[in-house]
């Protein structure tokens, strides 16, 4: 399939201002049976190239195994002697139709003859036929594009027997590929980099990725409807799509570092759950903190503050200053109960340095006397 946008334009009218609009039409073709598929759009932008493209497949009925565009931006993004980069949301396309796309040689039109033909021929059977009407939206003009678009392909050949359309059914038809049974859903791709808080910035939205990728330079794939995070093209990450106001986030769990999941984590119910593996007195203080804070907020940050000392305490050191406190006062405090942690930690260093000590004073020998070793005995 050979395919361009045709240099002539069309044009469609402002209801209001009676201003006139260019429309430019992309054009396919078949190159055996020249069959042909035109299509006007406001843009020759990605969008719309990749959009008369599956337009243009649904039209033949089937896929080709080779695409061949000219060096449009919207499509190639390098094409030299040496090397071929292609625009990825095309690549994508291409793979999803399973065909390869070949541009032109740059400055070779004869590299895709068939539709530069087309090109013309429908630039004055379909654009020139249609400059003296007038329609008011791109529907409506897609609607007379296409009415001449049937003239044109059921035309009779001015050679030979037939038309475009019954050589393309007898001739062609049968190599196209099968279609998908989804057509391929536009995406776009950009470049990121991982900010500091594990999230890269698309359009003012905000998307996680695992934390360990943090000031990566990553890919991201835009689809209506999902957002899909690559790193060395695999896929590390992918979020539904947020729109709406700017600014949201879309996080996951399993991105945050152990020390973020612990601080989210903070409910209430996580909180009780939390001090009762710890002991009894534990959740009592959990329960009083929950109850006598002023806001619910600065109570989960008091037992936050708590949580983190199970990281150099043992459960039994916290249970015990959570006991202790308990007999000392009606109120306690996260502050309290660290003092008496590390307090703790301290006497019971020093409990066991003295029980090493005194270990080691009552393992001795035993004393040979003074006449052992020819001296005197004091007791003789």
């Amino acid at each position: 399939m050979e395919v361009d946008w045709a240099g002539s334009t069309a044009f469609i009218i402002d209801r209001d201002t009676g201003e006139k609009a260019k429309a430019y039409i992309f054009v396919a073709t078949l190159p055996c049976s020249q069959l042909s598929y035109a299509e006007a759009s406001l843009s020759m932008n990605l969008s719309a190239w990749i959009t008369a493209h599956n337009h243009a497949y649904s039209y033949f009925g089937g896929s080709t195994q080779i695409v061949i565009p000219d060096n449009l931006k919207a499509g190639v993004t390098k094409h030299t002697l040496r090397e071929l980069v292609l625009n990825p949301t095309y690549r994508e396309m291409a793979d999803h139709y399973g065909t390869v796309v070949m541009p032109a040689r740059v400055g070779a039109p004869k590299d895709k003859p068939s539709v530069e033909g087309s090109v013309g021929v429908i630039s004055t059977w379909i654009i020139a036929a249609l400059r003296n009407t007038h329609c008011f939206s791109i529907e409506e003009l897609n609607r007379e594009v296409r009415g001449k678009l049937e003239e044109f392909n059921h035309r009779s050949f001015t050679r030979k027997q037939g038309c475009r359309f019954s050589a393309f059914e007898e001739e062609e038809k049968f190599a196209l590929s099968p279609l998908p049974e989804i057509p391929y859903k536009m995406s776009e791709w950009r470049t990121a980099k991982v900010r500091p808080d594990y999230h890269v910035s698309v359009e003012s939205m905000f998307y996680s990725v695992p934390y360990e990728y943090i000031n990566r330079q990553v890919e991201v794939r835009l689809s209506e409807n999902l957002v899909e995070i690559y790193f060395n093209h695999m896929r590390i990450a992918s979020h539904k799509r947020l729109y709406g106001k700017f600014g949201q986030l879309a996080t996951t769990h399993d991105h945050m570092p152990d020390n973020h999941k612990l601080y989210v984590d903070q409910t209430p119910e996580n909180a009780k759950e939390w001090a009762g593996s710890i002991g009894g007195n534990t959740l009592k203080v959990i329960h009083y903190l929950l109850d006598s804070s002023q806001t619910e907020k600065l109570a989960l940050q008091s037992i936050f503050s708590l949580k983190k000392t199970e990281r150099r305490y043992s459960k039994y050191e916290i249970e015990r200053a959570c006991k202790m406190i308990i007999s000392m006062t009606a109120r306690p405090t996260v502050k309290g109960i660290q003092t008496l942690l590390a307090n703790n930690k301290k006497n019971d260093a020093e409990l066991e340095l003295k029980r090493k000590a005194e270990s080691t004073n009552n393992h001795y020998g035993f004393m040979r006397g003074a006449a052992y070793y020819g001296g005197a005995d004091t007791n003789e």
